[in-house]
């Protein structure tokens, strides 16, 4: 049997424990699938006298994970400090330039720092793995740098962010506000304190950039998305989607025109039928559209410590699984220097249409209004609804447009803005007819 491959894991937080538990319960099972033992030889954290429910003391312990990423004698490196800069940057560059393997699960690292890391991973000729960077628990990062040779990617897109599923879910289920939800989710550590980072699209963002630049072989380019969160999803528009036959899911999309990559995370509606809208809590999705396989669909536990620790062993087992002078695939499916620059697409009408919610004053000629402006911008709809806005003198008015653009919908809603007949502000969410 070939010699133990020695990991060491920097940062001993929820996933870092729960990676080291998985590598202490599971050895036996983890020696017969990789045809060696697995061992933690060396950590990182502040706190070494911590009980984290697992047996370290044979580790060596180092209180700088750049000095355990450079003098502990480890094949593999385990970053999941977080960050895109200070410790967790330092450490993985210092593993990659000392020659070793280097494990993360750090989207935001990757998205900001992940090509230059790539270039050193593939000189130094050292795997840089990171399936636990994107929907935790899916295998999406192998299946799309390893299983789908030859397929051409016309688009990928998903549920990325568990928090924001879950609230999404508990609102239309529940009848509840988005506070409440979030304020349970943050119970329940599904979100955190501060939960900005999850609920107003950047998680998301992070990821996509990654799934962007293995789909389309583009340079990573997570600061050219469209982005959208989910605070601003009231129950109004959780009720008129179900009426119209659709839900709200908060959506990471990337697909190839013919001017360039597109790359948007907002709120959508998605037809109550579709595969997509049946993946709920805190749940993660990802579909991908290619040239030959057609559309696939991977759905799974998005977050959480089993979830993420087990994408995490995944990629150390591999990393034990291969042998000296194999040659390693590249680390985004194309070399690192060939990745071209990302263009980013111009704006194109949208097929599935807008869903628009205005509140507005209830008095003659707003309704006419309305339409004059959606007309003045050659934007044709297909249904228009009004309700009672529950308040005297109000009214809601539900538009659902036909395929039109995002520049003329805002103008159109700008418009009727300073027109003013609002007493809120406009509500726009695009509507994918498919997925």
């Amino acid at each position: 049997m070939a010699e133990a491959l020695r990991v060491g894991i920097a940062g001993l937080g929820t996933v870092g424990a729960s990676v080291a538990r998985v590598l202490s319960d599971k050895a036996a099972e983890l020696t017969r699938q990789c045809g060696r033992p697995i061992v933690v030889a060396a950590v990182s954290a502040r706190d070494a006298s911590k009980d984290r429910g697992v047996d370290l003391s044979s580790a060596t312990w180092f209180v700088d994970p750049v000095k355990l990423a450079e003098q502990a004698d480890i094949d593999v490196f385990v970053e999941l400090i977080g960050g895109d800069e200070g410790p967790a940057r330092a450490s993985v560059t210092a593993a990659l330039e000392a020659g070793r393997h280097v494990v993360t699960a750090n989207k935001a690292l990757l998205s900001r720092h992940g090509v230059a890391l790539a270039e050193i991973a593939e000189t130094k000729g050292v795997l840089l793995n990171y399936e636990a960077a994107v929907a935790g628990g899916i295998p999406v990062i192998k299946t799309m740098r390893e299983a789908m040779a030859g397929n051409s990617v016309s688009r990928v897109f998903g549920i990325l962010n568990g928090t924001c599923n879950y609230i999404l879910t508990r609102m239309e289920a529940e009848g509840l506000s988005f506070d409440a939800c979030l304020k349970d989710a943050q119970r329940l550590g599904y979100a955190e304190a501060d939960p900005t980072f999850d609920i107003e699209g950047h998680d998301t963002a992070h990821k996509l950039s990654i799934l962007t630049a293995l789909a389309f072989g583009t340079k990573i380019a997570a600061d050219d998305i469209y982005m959208e969160g989910i605070s601003n999803i009231s129950q109004a528009d959780i009720r008129a989607a179900g009426e119209l036959g659709y839900r709200i899911k908060l959506l990471g999309v990337a697909q190839r025109t013919e001017s360039g990559i597109e790359q948007r995370v907002h709120p959508t509606m998605v037809p109550t039928a579709s595969v997509i809208a049946q993946v709920h809590g805190v749940t993660n999705a990802v579909a991908i559209e290619t040239d030959i396989l057609g559309e696939l669909l991977l759905s799974g536990p998005g977050a959480g410590g089993n979830a993420t620790a087990s994408a995490v062993v995944g990629d150390i087992a591999d990393i034990a699984k291969s042998r000296p002078g194999f040659q390693h695939g590249p680390v985004f499916g194309w070399p690192a220097k060939e990745l071209k620059p990302y263009k980013k697409a111009q704006m194109r009408s949208h097929a599935g249409g807008y869903f628009i919610r205005l509140t507005v004053h209830d008095k003659i000629g707003v309704f006419a209004a309305i339409a004059k402006r959606m007309a003045d911008n050659d934007i044709s709809l297909e249904s228009i609804v009004q309700h009672s806005a529950g308040a005297d003198n109000q009214k809601t008015v539900i538009l659902v447009t036909h395929e039109t653009t995002e520049a003329a919908v805002r103008k159109a809603t700008d418009g009727i803005t300073k027109d003013g007949h609002l007493t809120d502000k406009p509500q726009v969410i695009r509507i994918e007819r498919a997925g």
